[in-house]
């Protein structure tokens, strides 16, 4: 049990990450699948662009607390975190929407289903997936060693 603490205690950061990156990329594909549903796969750009703002908030928000430990308030630090995290979500978002385009439009992915458990799996979704990959090693780079690195290291400056 005590080796078992150990890893997780070594490995915490990974580990939260991919949990709350998955639960990210939950929200992302719910509020995607449900965006298309409701206002139609032909807008799978402006609904990417619903589904992103919302997992962008959520993904913020567990980043900070539970992920990189960024645990104050101050406006000051929110703020230049804040805007850090959204201009690199912004350029991950750009990277996805690009590559939607590319998927979709230009591979004709669209011509593509099939259903799994009652569930119809489009090619705008098998696309979403596989840029999903892309786009969870480019967030983790930005939020790892741009974003919350300052606060990481001041802590740490701390801690000695």
């Amino acid at each position: 049990m005590n080796k078992i603490k150990e890893l997780f205690a070594k490995y915490k950061e990974i580990i939260t990450y991919v949990v709350f990156g998955a639960l990210t990329t939950l929200v992302n594909f719910v509020m995607f699948w449900g965006a298309n549903k409701i206002f139609g796969d032909k807008y799978y750009l402006i609904n990417n662009a619903l589904a992103w703002i919302i997992s962008v908030i959520f993904a913020y928000v567990t980043n900070k607390l539970w992920v990189f430990d960024s645990k104050s308030w101050a406006i000051k630090i929110v703020a230049k975190e804040a805007l850090e995290f959204v201009a690199a979500r912004l350029f991950s978002f750009v990277v996805e929407e690009g590559g939607l385009l590319l998927f979709v439009d230009v591979l004709g992915f669209s011509k593509y289903s099939f259903t799994v458990l009652g569930f119809e799996i489009t090619g705008q979704l098998v696309a979403k997936v596989i840029l999903a990959v892309i786009v969870v090693i480019l967030n983790y780079f930005f939020s790892k060693f741009v974003i919350f690195r300052q606060e990481k290291s001041k802590k740490e400056n701390n801690e000695k």
